[in-house]
Protein backbone atom coordinates (compact mmCIF):
# COMPACT_ATOMS: atom_id res chain seq x y z
CA UNK A 1 0.00 0.00 0.00
CA UNK A 2 1.37 2.96 -0.70
CA UNK A 3 1.43 5.99 1.71
CA UNK A 4 -0.80 9.14 0.82
CA UNK A 5 2.30 11.37 0.78
CA UNK A 6 5.21 11.82 -1.26
CA UNK A 7 9.02 12.23 0.30
CA UNK A 8 10.64 12.20 -2.63
CA UNK A 9 11.44 15.81 -2.85
CA UNK A 10 12.77 15.59 0.54
CA UNK A 11 14.88 13.35 -0.14
CA UNK A 12 16.84 14.81 -2.18
CA UNK A 13 17.45 17.32 -0.32
CA UNK A 14 17.77 16.22 3.33
CA UNK A 15 21.26 13.75 3.69
CA UNK A 16 21.12 11.12 6.85
CA UNK A 17 17.14 11.39 7.33
CA UNK A 18 16.47 8.33 5.45
CA UNK A 19 15.46 6.22 8.85
CA UNK A 20 12.70 8.74 10.06
CA UNK A 21 11.02 8.88 6.14
CA UNK A 22 11.27 4.90 6.05
CA UNK A 23 9.56 5.26 9.15
CA UNK A 24 6.99 7.68 7.98
CA UNK A 25 6.05 5.40 5.26
CA UNK A 26 6.15 2.26 6.91
CA UNK A 27 3.67 3.87 10.17
CA UNK A 28 1.37 5.40 7.39
CA UNK A 29 0.84 2.20 5.49
CA UNK A 30 0.46 0.24 8.74
CA UNK A 31 -1.53 2.75 10.59
CA UNK A 32 -5.15 2.18 8.69
CA UNK A 33 -4.84 -1.62 9.60
CA UNK A 34 -3.37 -2.02 13.06
CA UNK A 35 -6.17 -0.75 15.25
CA UNK A 36 -6.31 -3.54 18.19
CA UNK A 37 -5.91 -3.30 20.79
CA UNK A 38 -7.09 0.32 21.32
CA UNK A 39 -4.79 2.61 23.23
CA UNK A 40 -3.93 6.47 24.16
CA UNK A 41 -1.22 8.28 24.43
CA UNK A 42 -0.74 10.98 26.83
CA UNK A 43 1.64 13.65 27.44
CA UNK A 44 1.95 13.58 31.03
CA UNK A 45 5.27 16.48 31.08
CA UNK A 46 7.19 17.71 29.14
CA UNK A 47 9.30 14.17 28.94
CA UNK A 48 7.19 12.61 30.52
CA UNK A 49 4.82 9.97 28.31
CA UNK A 50 2.22 7.43 29.48
CA UNK A 51 0.50 4.69 26.82
CA UNK A 52 -2.42 2.89 27.70
CA UNK A 53 -3.63 -0.22 26.01
CA UNK A 54 -7.18 -1.81 26.72
CA UNK A 55 -6.26 -5.38 27.09
CA UNK A 56 -9.23 -6.59 29.17
CA UNK A 57 -9.10 -10.40 29.52
CA UNK A 58 -4.90 -10.83 29.34
CA UNK A 59 -3.12 -11.72 32.49
CA UNK A 60 0.05 -10.17 33.23
CA UNK A 61 1.84 -13.81 31.78
CA UNK A 62 -0.03 -13.66 28.72
CA UNK A 63 1.49 -10.52 27.74
CA UNK A 64 5.27 -9.46 26.21
CA UNK A 65 6.74 -5.85 26.54
CA UNK A 66 9.70 -5.32 23.76
CA UNK A 67 12.06 -2.13 23.60
CA UNK A 68 14.89 -2.40 21.14
CA UNK A 69 16.25 -0.28 19.01
CA UNK A 70 13.55 2.54 19.57
CA UNK A 71 10.95 0.49 18.66
CA UNK A 72 8.42 -0.50 21.74
CA UNK A 73 6.84 -3.88 20.92
CA UNK A 74 3.69 -4.87 23.18
CA UNK A 75 2.68 -8.38 22.42
CA UNK A 76 -0.40 -10.80 23.71
CA UNK A 77 -0.88 -14.66 23.48
CA UNK A 78 -4.28 -15.59 24.76
CA UNK A 79 -3.49 -19.17 26.10
CA UNK A 80 -5.76 -21.61 25.37
CA UNK A 81 -9.04 -22.17 27.74
CA UNK A 82 -10.19 -25.43 27.36
CA UNK A 83 -12.95 -26.75 29.03
CA UNK A 84 -15.32 -23.85 28.63
CA UNK A 85 -18.21 -24.88 26.40
CA UNK A 86 -19.16 -20.84 25.12
CA UNK A 87 -22.65 -20.23 23.71
CA UNK A 88 -21.37 -16.63 22.38
CA UNK A 89 -17.61 -15.34 22.89
CA UNK A 90 -17.65 -11.15 22.67
CA UNK A 91 -14.49 -10.86 24.09
CA UNK A 92 -11.84 -10.65 22.18
CA UNK A 93 -9.19 -13.31 22.43
CA UNK A 94 -7.06 -13.25 19.65
CA UNK A 95 -3.12 -12.19 19.97
CA UNK A 96 -1.81 -8.83 18.99
CA UNK A 97 1.09 -7.18 18.42
CA UNK A 98 1.58 -2.92 18.98
CA UNK A 99 4.81 -1.29 17.94
CA UNK A 100 5.36 1.91 19.01
CA UNK A 101 8.38 4.49 17.45
CA UNK A 102 10.34 5.84 19.99
CA UNK A 103 12.56 8.82 19.70
CA UNK A 104 15.78 8.77 20.58
CA UNK A 105 16.68 8.91 24.44
CA UNK A 106 13.21 7.74 25.28
CA UNK A 107 13.24 4.66 27.54
CA UNK A 108 10.16 2.58 29.11
CA UNK A 109 10.32 3.35 33.03
CA UNK A 110 7.22 1.21 34.29
CA UNK A 111 4.72 -1.01 33.13
CA UNK A 112 1.29 -1.82 34.88
CA UNK A 113 -1.84 -3.80 34.76
CA UNK A 114 -5.25 -3.12 36.15
CA UNK A 115 -8.31 -3.32 35.55
CA UNK A 116 -7.77 -4.43 31.66
CA UNK A 117 -5.59 -1.72 31.37
CA UNK A 118 -2.36 -1.76 30.41
CA UNK A 119 -0.08 1.78 31.60
CA UNK A 120 3.43 2.07 30.51
CA UNK A 121 5.17 5.43 31.42
CA UNK A 122 8.00 5.77 29.33
CA UNK A 123 10.58 9.15 29.79
CA UNK A 124 12.84 11.13 27.50
CA UNK A 125 16.50 10.97 28.98
CA UNK A 126 18.82 13.56 27.49
CA UNK A 127 22.35 12.77 28.77
CA UNK A 128 24.19 15.77 29.91
CA UNK A 129 26.76 15.62 26.83
CA UNK A 130 23.80 16.52 24.32
CA UNK A 131 22.10 18.95 26.35
CA UNK A 132 23.04 22.59 24.90
CA UNK A 133 25.06 24.61 27.58
CA UNK A 134 25.44 28.26 28.20
CA UNK A 135 29.41 29.21 27.25
CA UNK A 136 30.25 32.47 29.14
CA UNK A 137 32.40 35.01 27.66
CA UNK A 138 35.20 36.36 29.30
CA UNK A 139 35.97 40.03 29.61
CA UNK A 140 39.31 41.16 28.74
CA UNK A 141 40.77 43.34 31.12
CA UNK A 142 44.26 43.90 29.67
CA UNK A 143 45.86 43.72 26.10
CA UNK A 144 46.46 40.17 24.44
CA UNK A 145 49.98 39.06 25.60
CA UNK A 146 50.71 37.33 22.27
CA UNK A 147 52.90 38.26 19.73
CA UNK A 148 54.23 40.96 21.36
CA UNK A 149 58.30 42.32 21.21
CA UNK A 150 59.16 44.87 24.03
CA UNK A 151 62.08 46.74 23.23
CA UNK A 152 64.08 48.51 26.31
CA UNK A 153 65.38 52.13 26.85
CA UNK A 154 69.13 51.96 27.50
CA UNK A 155 68.86 55.48 28.39
CA UNK A 156 66.50 54.65 31.07
CA UNK A 157 68.13 51.41 32.36
CA UNK A 158 71.46 53.81 32.82
CA UNK A 159 69.52 56.14 35.34
CA UNK A 160 68.50 53.33 37.39
CA UNK A 161 71.73 52.22 38.06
Amino acid sequence: MRSAFDFTPFRRSAVGFDRLFDMLESSAASGASENYPPFDLIREGEHEYRIELAVAGFRRDEIEITSHQNVLIIRGRKTDESGADYIHRGIATRSFERRFALADHVQVTGADLADGMLALTLKREIPETMKPRRIEIGGITAAPQHDRIEAKDEKRQSEDA
